[in-house]
């Protein structure tokens, strides 16, 4: 029978030539992955292990799983290779059978190293290096459930729902000879597989087991609503005996995209509120425990949330399996991401196979995405065959479910990526990286007017907030606390007015680490998240999602972390999913406010004042304290080379000739001129190369982006880009460009 030990403790670790005992889950990247913007050690480290050999039966075999190596390893027992795996999410095994001795010596070498076949290599996260999951000892008898099909269990089951029943068909990939295979169902029943013999490339004898079974009145896997799973086993004989059994839970439903409506599950409409998730935390990189995915999993649900993106890879199966219990629908995907590489394309097949396999029983997932974000630097024949095979195996491998990707909103819409997967969603920035808020909105009428036959989701979207950092004044590209929770105020009511989007998805539930990023005081992250990297802090966005999304009633203030104001009127702002609130000043019932979401009062300040909100006829309150300053506070300010602050004096601005360019014109205004063009042009140059650690060099611009950047000023941008008007840099520029004559219309 199968046997199943973790040997996650007492590692020996060396990085550079520097040994330490460690214990599994590691990350050698969880300090310096983190901090930015100096660069982080991507190299080749080994892992050592030494263990007994374990207690075989006759003709048994071993493995060593490991759940997840990032990126590359080469895994060698007493000094004989015994396998080599690319790709940085997945599990795999390797067969260690032959090489055992009594006394074992196992090796793992690791490298995240830069490399132009392994994907990812250019994307705006850290790439932990290390053996960052668990890792099992596995022995069975020389006849089991298959263990080498692409880190997969050997057992896949479809439900496929009629009516009030559902026909459940199993498939199992048999090692070795076997006599037969026998499927339970929890409650439902049992069937004997039908068996096929097969033989491999090395003409070992193996079989394939078919069968069915039909559950009536089917008790189906319906979101958060019920996400009920049943429960099947299959056990394997060999000459009369048991000699493998695995388990497997499967949940029974269906869904569909309806072009005016939206998601649908079960038939029945199901908009998807959805948040993307990183899988690592501060001080912890990558190596999350079990403890760390259940309280992700928590402040998910918390937020009112039914749909979760994981990105840009494949997670946990820890995690996976939570999104089963709680009824989260799943969307799913490769590290396809960016650039593309032509030497990458095996890596991608082996990725998604590799992802279908071993997830193919979640009731949680609903689609399987082929890439992201991938056409930054242009689309290219390669590219779209690529494309193509990775669609083609998606259909192949998995009828049962959809293709899907995430386009980059500079990919045009006519482009032949947009409409080859079955769905497909866009990441729009509009409101935080160029345009404004309503331009979301604008997109994606004109594209359902131009596309009415498509479906479309919104599968990024989001704006950074650093806590600290407050203001009376948000403005896009502060960094503030309070212009993140405006955003997410502009979204949610661009959402509730187009049902025809089939799903959103937050950039980002949670900040995560980007080791290229340097921004707003606070490197080596990226800041878009609802809640900190340390979990510890939910912003106020948080709660405006959760003002929208949950029923148990709740109320919360905003601008908590906003002590010291320096205005003479301040706005007390409330979110809550009930429709009215009794406000409080210093003790007192000051109003009682009505709405739906967003209460806003303005409150005249003068010394400290106590606020409270409270939920009529109930015990819900939220409550703060505010202060009135005569200078801003410090702390709350960015740091002035990276983001303009709401206080920076602007009563010394140079007044500029109408006649002549300035800071203050627009870019189309600027580029009309040929020395005004030449100057943009290495100003754009230099920004895309500073971008999230040089992700945006080489990067193609659409036309219709480039007319939007075109509207605006030249000074707003640098801003946004990270530059400090006040330097004598910008002084320089300003001075030159003031010197050249406009156009004359």
């Amino acid at each position: 029978m199968r046997k199943t030990y973790c040997i996650n403790e007492d590692w020996t670790f060396v990085k550079e030539g520097a040994p330490e005992t460690v214990h599994l889950p590691h990350t050698w990247n969880a300090v310096d992955g983190q901090t930015g913007p100096l660069p982080y050690y991507r190299g080749e480290c080994l892992y050592r292990k030494e263990f007994t050999k374990p207690e075989l039966e006759k003709e048994g075999k071993a493995y060593i799983e490991f759940r997840g190596v990032n990126s590359s390893a080469k895994v060698i027992i007493n000094g004989k290779e015994v396998g080599r795996h690319d790709g940085g999410y997945s599990t795999f095994r390797v067969n260690i059978t032959d090489k055992l001795e009594e006394n074992n010596i196992m090796e793992v070498y690791v490298d995240n190293s830069p490399n132009d076949y392994v994907y990812p290599q250019k994307a705006d996260f850290t790439f932990y290096g290390g053996i960052y999951r668990d890792v099992y000892m596995i022995t069975t008898d020389s006849t089991h459930f298959d263990l080498e099909d692409h880190g997969g269990n050997g057992f896949y089951i479809t439900p496929h729902i009629n009516g009030k029943d559902a026909h459940i068909t199993f498939e199992a990939n048999v090692s070795g000879y076997a006599d037969k295979v026998v499927v339970s169902v929890e409650g439902e029943g049992e069937i004997e597989l039908s068996l096929m013999k097969i033989s491999d490339e090395k003409n070992n004898v193996n079989f394939l087991g078919q069968g069915s079974l039909t559950i009536k009145d089917v008790h189906r896997w319906d979101g958060i609503n019920d996400p009920f799973l049943y429960k099947a086993a299959a056990t394997l004989y060999k000459d009369g005996k048991i000699v493998d059994c695995i388990t497997e839970r499967f949940g029974c439903r269906e869904y569909s995209f309806d072009l005016e409506k939206g998601f649908f599950l079960n038939g029945k409409s199901y908009p998807l509120h959805g948040v993307s998730r990183h899988q690592d935390r501060a001080g912890v990189g990558n190596a999350l425990t079990r403890k760390m995915h259940e309280e992700d999993m928590d402040l998910i649900a918390s937020m009112g949330a039914n749909s979760i993106r994981l990105a840009h890879y494949q997670h946990d199966q820890y995690f996976y399996d939570l999104c089963d219990e709680k009824g989260m629908i799943v969307w799913a995907e490769i590290p396809y991401i960016t650039v593309h590489m032509p030497k990458g394309r095996e890596n991608t097949i082996e990725q998604m196979k590799e992802l279908i396999v071993q997830n193919y029983n979640h009731a949680s997932i609903m689609c399987w995405a082929i890439s992201n974000e991938i056409t930054l630097q242009g689309v290219t024949d390669d590219l779209l065959e690529n494309h193509r095979i990775l669609n083609d195996l998606i259909h192949k491998m998995d009828p049962g479910r959809v293709s899907a990707m995430a386009n980059l909103f500079l990919l045009e819409t006519d482009s032949p990526l947009v409409s080859l997967p079955d769905i497909r969603g866009y990441n729009l920035y509009y409101g935080w990286y160029v345009g404004e808020m309503s331009d979301n909105d604008v997109w994606f009428d004109e594209f359902h007017l131009k596309y009415p036959n498509t479906v479309i989701g919104l599968t990024e979207y989001g704006a950074d907030s650093v806590i600290n950092i407050q203001s009376p004044k948000p403005e896009k590209g502060d960094y503030s606390e309070s212009y993140q929770a405006i955003y997410h105020e502009h979204m949610l009511e661009m959402f509730a007015k187009r049902p025809y989007l089939w799903g959103t998805y937050c950039w980002n539930m949670f900040e995560f680490a980007a080791a290229g990023r340097d921004e707003a005081g606070d490197p080596g992250k990226n800041h878009k998240g609802l809640i900190t990297f340390d979990r510890k802090h939910k912003k106020d966005a948080y709660y405006i999602y959760k003002a929208w999304w949950t029923k148990e009633p709740f109320v919360h203030l905003c601008g908590k972390r906003y002590h010291d104001r320096i205005e003479e009127v301040t706005e007390i702002k409330v979110y809550s999913n009930q429709k009215k609130i009794v406000l409080y000043i210093d003790d007192k019932e000051t109003a009682t406010l009505t709405g739906e979401h967003i209460f806003k009062y303005e409150l005249p300040i003068n010394g400290k004042h106590k606020i409270k909100v409270m939920i009529p006829e109930t015990n819900l309150y939220d409550e703060m304290e505010i202060e009135k300053v005569s200078e801003p506070n410090p702390a709350y300010f960015a740091s002035k080379d990276k983001v303009k602050n709401w206080f920076d004096s602007t009563e010394n601005e140079t007044e500029y000739d109408d006649r002549y360019l300035s800071v203050n014109s627009t870019m189309a205004e600027i580029q009309a001129v040929p020395e005004g063009k030449a100057i943009i042009d290495r100003i754009m140059e230099q920004m895309q190369k500073r971008t999230a650690g040089g992700m945006g060099a080489n990067v193609k611009i659409s036309p219709a982006m480039q007319a939007m950047v075109a509207r605006q000023p030249l000074k707003k941008l640098l801003q946004q880009g990270g530059m400090d008007i006040g330097s004598e840099s910008f002084k320089s520029l300003s001075e030159t460009i003031s010197k050249i004559k406009k156009v004359e219309v």
